[in-house]
């Protein structure tokens, strides 16, 4: 169940000039603690133990209402339901002569059309508290957390797991600075080797430090490569879920509990339905009202799916801007009366208690 980890690159400083102005760590009882480049001081080291120690609090939300985040009650939030390219389009909304309904709808930032990249977080209350753990950081994770995170009382990121290496998994890694510069020393990521060589392109910088310019603050991230084989998260154990994402390109979905996380899929091997067996909650791709595309299910193939698989409740993720929110629920509830299955489309922001 060990996840090989790598951590980042970094120079090693050789002299005492050098060692005054270098990013360095130091470990207390087994805690990593990162100190600023231009030296220690008592109230940098007392404000940041302070930052570390807090995972949630209530705070204002935009309707000025106070939100208590849950105190014993583990959760999913979905940070995010949509495509890569997020509804509303703007090509749909500045077309003089197309009308997009749904993109209409989610034009209002209230509107449950209204979606960005897939992405949950999974509030687990185990044994060393309330942890908040994120699949996924897409490259609208900025305004996502910008949206849910304050409302939600949510400010630390105890992990992040990656599914994948498209854009819409990992593009927001960069904006994690946010978190390590200002909230707390840095961010495990769980990554599967073949995306993470990815990262090492895309993401050069935050995989080698030491091509960063001094003085620079970038994302302090601590790199852990998972295998198709469980493994621990902050006392909660992960469980791979290998799929394809296209032909020849592999994607992860997790479980953890009873619950399945398959948020980017166009068919499920063999191998992996044993490991979806007791499913309370599914939580399934489903891009297209119509019909499958190479690379995602569309609802009747997602539809098809969840019968195999028999969950107690589904919840569709990933919808394209045919994916009317309202229109499509109505009609899935009428599979509650003729096939006893109890699917329904997800949104940004939705809340599901859980129990792990």
């Amino acid at each position: 169940m060990a996840a090989l980890f790598l951590g980042t690159v970094r120079p090693v400083p050789y002299s005492l000039s050098n060692f005054a102005n270098q990013r360095f760590k130091l470990s207390l009882s087994g805690f990593p603690v990162s100190f600023p480049r231009n030296g220690l001081s008592f109230h940098h080291l007392l404000r940041r133990s302070f930052q570390v120690s807090i995972h949630s609090v209530p705070v204002e939300s935009t309707s000025n209402s106070l939100v208590t985040p849950p105190g014993e009650q583990s959760e999913i939030i979905f940070v995010g339901t949509g495509t890569s390219e997020g509804i509303p389009r703007v090509s749909c909304l500045t077309d003089p002569f197309k009308n997009c309904p749904v993109c209409k709808k989610a034009a209002d930032p209230n509107s449950k059309n209204r979606r960005l990249n897939t992405s949950i977080l999974i509030r687990y209350n185990g044994a060393s508290g309330m942890r908040n753990i994120l699949i996924d950081a897409g490259k609208f994770f900025y305004h996502s957390a910008l949206r849910w995170f304050p409302t939600y009382g949510i400010r630390t990121l105890d992990a992040v797991i990656i599914t994948h290496s498209h854009a819409d998994a990992i593009g927001g890694l960069d904006d994690l600075r946010d978190w390590t510069n200002n909230v707390q020393p840095h961010i495990p990521i769980y990554v599967a080797r073949r995306d993470f060589e990815v990262m090492k392109k895309t993401h050069y910088y935050l995989v080698d430090t030491s091509v960063v310019l001094e003085g620079a603050a970038v994302s302090e991230l601590q790199f852990h490569i998972i295998q198709e084989e469980p493994f621990i998260v902050n006392d909660l154990k992960i469980t791979p879920l290998p799929v394809w994402h296209g032909e020849g390109y592999r994607s992860l979905g997790f479980r953890f509990g009873n619950i399945c996380y398959i948020s980017d899929v166009s068919d499920i091997p063999d191998e992996t339905y044993p490991l979806l067996k007791d499913c309370d909650l599914l939580i399934m791709d489903a891009l297209k009202p119509e019909r499958s595309t190479p690379t995602h299910f569309g609802l009747p193939r997602a539809l098809d799916e969840v019968r195999k698989i028999q969950p107690k409740r589904t919840l569709f993720t990933g919808m394209m801007h045919l994916m009317d929110h309202e229109e499509i629920n109505a009609q899935l509830l009428g599979l509650k009366d003729t096939e006893r299955l109890d699917v329904q489309l997800s949104y940004d922001g939705l809340r599901v208690p859980i129990d792990l």
